[in-house]
């Protein structure tokens, strides 16, 4: 079974977010490095219920926040999306040390990841 592993919140200012979250939920924000406009978001100690996330530009891709299901196999989950009725929105991209990932939306237009971790991803 696949389990919502990761959340991403779309945002137009991620300054404004950082502060907003901390300020609010004491959430621990950080920017990703590299070129990208990624704040990893660390939500509480692993040792309690819950995920961990990320803060992101708002884009067409992730107009609302954004559910990542973490799955075995990328290209099995892709392809069970496209049978049941869903469509993949962005092919699969690697994610340097961490694995491949694609976002996808269900037949209701909901937007989600989908993410096979593999730490030899390059």
């Amino acid at each position: 079974m696949s389990r919502v592993i990761h959340f991403e919140v779309p945002v137009d200012d991620p300054e404004r977010a950082q502060k907003f979250y901390t300020d609010v939920f004491g959430w621990k924000i950080s920017k990703m490095p590299g070129p990208m406009d990624y704040w990893l978001v660390t939500s509480g100690p692993d040792s309690q219920p819950g995920i961990n996330g990320a803060l992101t530009r708002r884009s067409q891709l992730n107009p609302g926040t954004v559910n990542t299901i973490g799955v075995e196999s990328l290209e099995k989950a892709i392809e069970a999306v496209t049978t049941a009725g869903g469509k993949t929105l962005m092919d699969k991209q690697p994610i340097p040390g961490v694995g491949w990932f694609a976002y996808c939306a269900d037949p209701e237009g909901n937007n989600f990841g989908v993410i096979q971790m593999d730490a030899n991803a390059k």
